[in-house]
């Protein structure tokens, strides 16, 4: 760029151009989309771009739009192009008489892209950082940086999520992220397990590792950040020692005994016959 640190301000955001990167910072404000607003701001390497256009927006509008190599941004990936473009971080929206500013900083920020705007072999994007909690239909989902729980609500779960228990998934034990935008009927947030042999439901609802969206549950400015974070880990995680030292087909004790009580919880109300309460917590000491 010409100087760094020039400040392109549009509405909802601001570019800021920097040597190696352009800064985004989303403001705050009613009319704002509660995604920005949740972003707060996001650093985007140049070589995570594949491309910038200017194209007329609506109502006198322009638009400068920068888009991401697939695979630079664990956001982008998650969203899997559901994102409305009103909602789409990577879009600066300003009034029409700042177009020719506009196409001055598209044409300094073309030759900055890298030569390869193919696929990435890694994240160039930082996940979103922040809260990486949010409460669904069925259940309220949680991640710590390590590993991603969802805790079943009484009133939403399915019988089969209930036997199940809560859930405990290590970002090693996981291969990716599934995210259905609760924007649209039947949206949900599934985290996808390596393969172990058991194949996971087909059902969003009767799968432990998903919980369900429903009107007014798992909004996307809360949901989508979790996904792109669980994505960053599994992507960036490497061997777990605790787990290589562990011997095969064996289980977290802890786990376990989580296992064990909530089986027990459902005993006690009626939802276990003895007989399924037995079978299944010998299945689990088996795991030990």
């Amino acid at each position: 760029m010409s100087r760094m640190g020039d400040v392109l301000a549009g509405f909802h955001a601001a570019w800021e151009f920097e040597s190696d990167s352009v800064l985004i910072r989303f403001e705050r404000g009613i009319r704002t989309p509660r995604l920005f607003q949740a972003l707060g701001e996001r650093r985007i390497p140049y070589e995570a771009l594949a491309a910038v256009t200017l194209a007329p927006g609506k109502r006198g509008t322009v638009v400068l739009h920068a888009s991401p190599r697939p695979g630079a941004d664990p956001l982008m990936e998650a969203a899997a192009g559901q994102l409305k473009d009103h909602c789409d971080p990577y879009r600066l929206v300003l009034p029409g008489e700042r177009e020719t500013l506009a196409e001055y900083y598209a044409d300094e920020l073309r030759p900055l892209l890298p030569e390869d705007t193919g696929p990435t072999d890694s994240y160039l994007v930082a996940p979103p950082e922040g809260r990486k909690e949010f409460k669904a239909y069925d259940g309220k989902a949680s991640f710590d940086g390590t590993s991603a729980s969802f805790r079943w609500f009484w009133t939403g779960a399915s019988s089969a999520k209930w036997k199940a228990g809560d859930q405990t998934f290590r970002v090693n034990d996981l291969s990716g992220v599934e995210w259905r935008s609760p924007e649209v009927f039947d949206g949900y947030l599934r985290l996808l397990r390596k393969p172990n042999g058991v194949p996971q439901p087909a059902q969003a609802d009767q799968d432990p590792a998903a919980v369900v969206f429903g009107l007014g549950y798992g909004p996307v400015h809360e949901s989508l950040p979790f996904a792109a974070a669980v994505l960053g880990a599994v992507r960036s995680c490497g061997p777990d020692p605790v787990e290589a030292e562990r011997p095969p087909g064996r289980r977290d004790p802890a786990d376990i005994a989580d296992r064990i009580r909530h089986l027990g919880e459902l005993h006690q109300a009626g939802l276990l016959t003895d007989t399924e309460f037995t079978a299944k917590k010998a299945e689990l000491l088996a795991e030990l």
